[in-house]
């Protein structure tokens, strides 16, 4: 039986668009006290993402927003393209400053993944994240790992990479994506 990649990451247990859950803001942590329970969101997501893994590549790096896999709460995880850098954990992320130098690339969403879509992002962004023991820390991210950490804090507002999109052009299927496979390529 042929399956859609959509129908492949809902039956991972991705959130697939349309779900209420996916257009709303989702709540944040009160760290110290939330401890706990975000522990057991990034689990989650660290199983949801290794679930999403193992049946495709990701040579872009990869991101999963707990509103993805049900769950209303302000946390992400981000793998970089890197093999060996860390995953980004992001709880209660919110982007404080953004470059006007941008561009467009194509991104995927686990969430709608039989199209890709052309959208404009900043090439650099500063980042606060609230550490589990409620401390604010501050960190910059540059091209394809700020697109990520774009894309998964969009999820935490309740906006889907299609809201991004210039008026006028579509998502293409992704039968006609030429990219896969590949890193986003910026000048250095």
């Amino acid at each position: 039986m042929d399956t859609t990649p959509s129908t492949t990451m809902a039956g991972l247990g991705i959130v697939q668009a349309g779900a209420d859950i996916l257009t709303q803001p989702a709540r944040a942590f009160d760290l110290p006290a939330d401890a706990d329970t975000a522990i057991g969101v990034i689990e989650d997501l660290f199983t949801a993402m290794d679930r999403v893994s193992r049946v495709h590549p990701f040579a872009k790096g990869m991101g999963i927003a707990a509103p993805q896999i049900g769950i209303d709460r302000r946390a992400a995880i981000v793998r970089p393209a890197d093999p060996h850098a860390p995953a980004i954990i992001l709880i209660n992320p919110r982007v404080t400053t953004e470059s006007q130098e941008a561009d467009k690339q194509y991104e995927g969403c686990l969430s709608f993944f039989d199209v890709r879509g052309l959208v404009p992002r900043p090439l650099h962004i500063t980042v606060e994240t609230t550490t589990l023991t409620g401390e604010l820390v501050t960190t910059d991210y540059h091209h394809g790992l700020a697109r990520l950490l774009l894309h998964e804090i969009d999820h935490l507002d309740g906006t889907l990479y299609t809201a991004r999109i210039r008026p006028g052009i579509d998502p293409i299927p992704v039968a006609e994506y030429r990219l896969s496979g590949h890193n986003w390529n910026y000048e250095q």
